[in-house]
Order: C-alpha cells, then structure tokens, then sequence
C-alpha cells in the first residue's frame, strides 16, 4: 500500500538502537500515524515508542488516529505491537467505536477479535453499529450486525444529561435525522429495527427525520416509516407533532403525505397552543392551510381572521370565513390566577394555551400537566366546565374504569369521597373529571414528616381519619367495598382536608364479610401508619401481623381502635358507625369534659372504694398500670401544692385513679376563680 512521507524529512529519527524512547518519540508516533508513514512508524516501534500513548487534550492513541484513516496495514501493525483496541479517547471512544464512523470493514475486522463486547459505547452512548447509522456506512453497518450488534440498542448517555432527558436514541433515529435513505430501509426491512422506539424525550425515527433540511431526503425517509407503521402521534421539541414540524417545513407533499394517516391528530396543539392551521396562516402558507380545512382542522384555534388579515392575504381569510373561522375571538384573560398553589403554573400554561375540547373537558396529555402514572392511562391536569380538575384516563371499556364513573355517580352525596364533576368519552378514551388536591396522603406525610407532634394533639391524624373512615363508612352502607385502601388513594386540599378517592377496584358488596373486613383492616393499618407519620412505610405494615400492629401502636386509644378494626364481630357492614365514637377521634377538649364529668359522680368525690366506677377503673394486677402510677409527681409543682392546700383535713391527692378524676374535677370547677389566677397560668 502506498504511503505518506513526511513534509520534512529530517523529522525522520534515526533507527534506534537502544530500544528506549523519550516523550517526544511518543508524540512523533502519533504524528507518523496521521501522517500514515509506515516506515517512520516502524522506527519508532523498534526505538521504544509507547503504542498506547494517548495526547494530553483528547486522549487520541496512534491507533485511534491509524483507525480514523483507514489504513489496515497500519491498524495491523499497531496491533501486533499491543496496541489495545479498547483504549478510550477523553469522550470514551475507542479505536472500535472509531471504525464504525470510518466504516471500512476489514479494519473492523481486524479490530473485532480484541474487542470484548461489539455493543461498547462511549460516554455519550454511541456503540459503532450507531455511528455507523450516523455517517451512512451500509456495509459496515451490516457488518456489526452480522457479528452480534444490537439494533434498537437505545443510547446511554451520562447521568446528568439523563436528567434532562437527553439520550435514549436508536440507530435508526440516527439514520433519520442524517438523511440517510438506504441505511434506514435496510435498518428496517433487513435488520428488523423498531419503528416506534423512542428517545428520552419520548421523541421517534419520525420526528428525527424531519429534523433533516433536505426536502426530498424527508420527504423518502418519512415514506419508508409510514408504510411501517411509525406512530404520527409522537411529538418532537416544543412539543411539537409531525404535521406541525411538516407545515414549519412549508412542504405541501410532507402535510398531504401525513394527513393520509388514519390516526393523525390534526388538531393537536404544541407548548404554545399552536395547532397546525394556526401555524400555516401564520407563516402565510395558503396551499396547507386550505388543505388542512379540508381535511378537517378547526378554525376556532386562535384569532386566524386577525393574522391573515394582518398579513394582507384577503382570499384566505374569505376562505377562514367560510369555514367557521370566529370573528371575534377573545383568547384566555391574561390575569386569570388558579386556586391551586401547587399545580398553579402549569394550570396557568393550560389555561392560557388553545385546545379543541374534549365535550366540557380542555386537557393536553403533556408531561408538563400530568400528576401521577397509573396502570392503564395516568392522571392528568385539566379544567371542566372551567373548573380545576384531575383527569384519570381509562381506555374506553375498561372494567376499572367503568367502575369507577359507577361508584362515583352513585356516592355524589358522600362528603367525603372526592368530588365527580363528569366524564367524556373520545377516540377509545374515557377522561374521569375529580376535584383537583394537592397531594396524595403519602406524599403530605413524607413533606412533613420530622415535623414532630410530642406533646400536641395530632389534630392532622384525627381529622385525617375521621373522614376516611366517614368515606368508607358511607361506601359499605350504599352496598360498596373499596379493596384499595392504601395512602396513595387519599387526598389532601390546600386546607388538610381529606378525600377518598381511586374507586377503579371498587366491588358491589355480594354480602360475604371478608370483603368488608379486608377494608377495616386496611384502615388499621392506615390508623398506624397515619398516627406514626408515615415513618413505618404501608408496604411494610402490610406484611405485619395483628398483634405487631398493635403493639407497635403509641397509645391505648391507638391500639384499641386498631384492635377493633381487626376484630370486628358480626355486623360489619355498620361497623364502622360506632367506631366513629370512639375516644381516639375525641379532641384533647373532650377528653378533659369526659373525665371532668366522670371526676364529679359521687363515688369519685367521696372516695367511695368500693363505687361501681372506681371498681370498673381500678387496674387489674395484670395490667400494666403506669398510666396512673405516680401521677402527682407528673403535676406542675406549683400545681400540686396549691391543689393539695385545697384538700380538707390535709387528705392530699394519692397516686390513684380515683384522686387522679378527683384532682381533674376539680381543677376544671375551680381554674377560674380569680384566688386559683396563678395556678392557671402555670397549668396552661
């Protein structure tokens, strides 16, 4: 093979003889590889020159640079003398990586039997069989795939770009973008290359190709992944469908060709609210616009008469006219502000974008409005009838879905199960309307949690509860069980308020107690895990017995409650009537009134020992009694002594139940007296 000579000769060293070589013999074998003198490169091997030296700015290696050129006789003494095909640039490029972008395959194969995966890739995630796609060598590229690459291999890219969705490309993405007509024919119908796979950016082969500035280039590769069924659906940067990117284009084959779909979304909307019509009347493309009407684009997307009109273009603001364009068209009030302070800005964006309506819904199935994934279709921000709403999608005939709008219609009057403003149906969509909250129960605990309530009353906890077991509560009596129960399945308003919700698994109650029994489990569970803050995850309450449950609860009003739900006798089905009774849900306030008025029976005030009260009250032997024991000492001092001064003939409050009603008794009788002034100061 002929080679390059140097421009100056006397760079040439002299054969070595001592077979050692100094940094700058390094730095001349990169330069004799680039320069492809084999000769020069020769002598500098046998001198002692490092044939894994790598430059100080980019990591280039002689092999690097020998594979970027092309020349097999040099790759191949390079390697004879231990050059490593692995060794990676400052980008992570090796030598193999290197080959896929020069495309001659008798390097690769040269390259191919040291290398130990054919799928390796640099830091940005090119393998070569991508590079290869991306510089257009076919031979190549069937080269690597005949040797175990992998197709739809999606692209890997550093961690901080993941985060803002870059990366994730295909081969054939790549071949799109560059215009590259025969490799993604041969990427589809030969190597089986997935037309739909997309990017981190949810982005497709489609929208990647009209990414290219060569008309007709686009215009062959678009053909080639319609007639393989590519979704025209996907959306590219700004959001942008494939009929809008085609009309920005200004290219009427591209529009027609995407309008022959039977699936093109023609009034589909990018970030701005822009729809494809608003767009050619825009860019005062007349041809597209009237075809886009023809084809069924509604004129009621933006002040279109305006812009045509302002753009000196009569014939086509006639034609708007004609096909239902508004004359007075009043866009979204630019000082609208919305009641959620959580989803407030995208809120803002909805409102002020356009979008065809759904019946009484406006919705745009964006990431920028969803609130949460489910199994069939997400939740998603959205305004009904002009009201904030969360939209759960189902597709049309979902059984969860059905049952959802069914126990929805039929519940309207429990206070405290979400709000249902409506549902509509579109296009194999069923779009479920719910008043919007602004965090599921287990995200608030999680943001508040370490937000410590010792020595408060957890009115969070109790308020929390308390509707969740009216909702339940409510759902048994009208013949429902709701077999979900779990915190994601709670909401919280902006005011704490608290609403049951997700009735997708929801069953018509067939009268066997275990399906109304699985619920109060639930809630017991769900009383811990509220009462503990959500410290204890519910995955893992779940997996704990009954007994665990409840001992692991804080107090004996927790663990009675819990016990209850767990055990709750024959009449389950209005179970949870009388446990809403129960002294956990009582405020501290009550608590007090409770114990005050028993402190006032006659038994307590005369210490009668023997009264059925104090019998009933007194702790057997068995039971832990440290409630009561040595409670005087847990008194304020101050307290204590002015109390005990009010004690006639000297008989002071002893540790036991009985005193301990007493002393509250009379507390509360005496607090205000204006002598009793500074004991209530202390108290409170």
């Amino acid at each position: 093979m002929e080679t390059k000579s140097p421009n100056n000769p006397q760079e040439r060293p002299t054969p070595a003889t001592n077979g050692r070589a100094s940094v700058e013999d390094n730095k001349l074998l990169i330069k004799a590889t680039k320069k492809e003198d084999i000769e020069w490169i020769q002598q500098l091997l046998k001198k002692g020159a490092d044939v894994n030296f790598q430059d100080e700015e980019w990591g280039w290696s002689p092999l690097h640079n020998a594979v970027q050129s092309g020349n097999e006789d040099i790759v191949n003494l390079l390697l004879n003398h231990g050059a490593e095909p692995c060794l990676r640039k400052r980008n992570g490029a090796t030598p193999f990586i290197l080959a896929g972008i020069a495309g001659n395959v008798k390097v690769l194969q040269l390259l191919l039997p040291k290398v130990a995966d054919v799928n390796e890739c640099d830091v940005h995630g090119f393998t070569a069989f991508m590079e290869a796609s991306v510089y257009g060598r076919v031979e190549a590229l069937r080269f690597l795939y005949n040797n175990g690459a992998k197709v739809n291999l999606h692209r890997k890219t550093k961690q901080d770009q993941e985060k803002i969705r870059k990366g994730g490309a295909t081969a054939l993405m790549d071949a799109a973008e560059e215009g590259h007509v025969d490799v993604v024919r041969i990427l589809l119908h030969e190597m089986g290359a997935d037309v739909n796979a997309r990017d981190n950016m949810g982005r497709n082969a489609l929208t990647y190709a009209l990414m290219n500035s060569d008309d007709e280039k686009v215009k062959a590769i678009t053909r080639l992944l319609l007639d393989c069924k590519v979704d025209v659906s996907v959306r590219g940067q700004g959001r942008k469908t494939p009929l809008i990117l085609a009309v920005e284009k200004k290219n009427l084959g591209l529009v027609q060709m995407l309008l022959e779909q039977k699936h093109i979304e023609i009034n589909d909307t990018d970030n701005e609210g822009k729809t494809a019509l608003y767009l050619a009347v825009e860019l005062k493309l007349k041809e597209i616009a009237q075809l886009l009407c023809h084809k069924g684009a509604r004129t009621d997307c933006g002040d279109l008469l305006a812009i045509a009109r302002r753009n000196y273009d009569h014939d086509l603001a006639k034609f708007l006219c004609q096909h239902g364009a508004i004359e007075d068209f009043h866009p979204p009030a630019q000082d609208w502000k919305p009641q959620s302070s959580r989803w407030g800005e995208a809120l803002k964006h909805l409102h002020r974008i356009y979008r065809p309506m759904i019946g009484k819904l406006k919705i745009f199935m964006d990431e920028e409005y969803k609130i949460a994934d489910t199994s069939e279709g997400g939740i998603y921000l959205g305004f009904y009838e002009d009201q904030e709403v969360a939209v759960k999608l189902f597709y049309e005939g979902s059984t969860r879905g059905q049952n959802e709008v069914s126990l929805l219609q039929s519940n309207r009057t429990n206070s405290n199960v979400v709000t249902f403003y409506g549902s509509e149906n579109y296009k194999g969509s069923l779009y479920v309307c719910l008043a919007l909250c602004e965090h599921t129960l287990e995200k608030h605990l999680a943001d508040h949690r370490g937000e410590a309530v010792q020595n408060k009353e957890d009115e969070f906890a109790r308020n929390v509860l308390s509707s969740l077991f009216k909702a339940v509560e409510e759902l048994h009596l009208s013949g429902y069980t709701h077999q979900d129960l779990q915190p994601q399945n709670m909401l919280i308003d902006s005011k704490n308020g608290a609403w049951l919700a997700d009735f997708d698994k929801c069953i018509k109650w067939t009268g066997d107690p275990q399906e109304i029994e699985r619920d109060l489990e639930a809630l017991g569970r769900l009383v811990l895990y509220v009462v503990k803050q959500g410290d204890i995850p519910f995955e893992r309450l779940k997996d704990l017995r009954t007994e665990e449950l409840i001992q692991r609860s804080p107090d004996e009003e927790t663990r009675d409650l819990i016990h209850h739900l767990f055990f709750p006798g024959d009449n389950v089905k209005a179970h949870l009537s009388g446990l809403l009774g129960h002294p956990f849900f009582w405020s501290w306030a009550s608590r007090y009134r409770t114990l005050r008025n028993v402190g006032n029976e006659s038994d307590i005030k005369t210490r009668n020992a023997n009264g059925r009260i104090l019998q009933r009250l007194q702790p057997q032997t068995s039971e832990l009694s440290t409630s009561f024991a040595q409670w005087t000492t847990k008194i304020d001092k101050f307290v204590m002594k002015t109390m005990n001064k009010s004690c006639k003939n000297g008989n002071v409050y002893q540790d036991t139940v009985g005193d301990l009603l007493r002393f509250i008794r009379n507390l509360g009788e005496h607090i205000y007296d204006k002598r009793n002034k500074k004991k209530e100061e202390n108290l409170f």
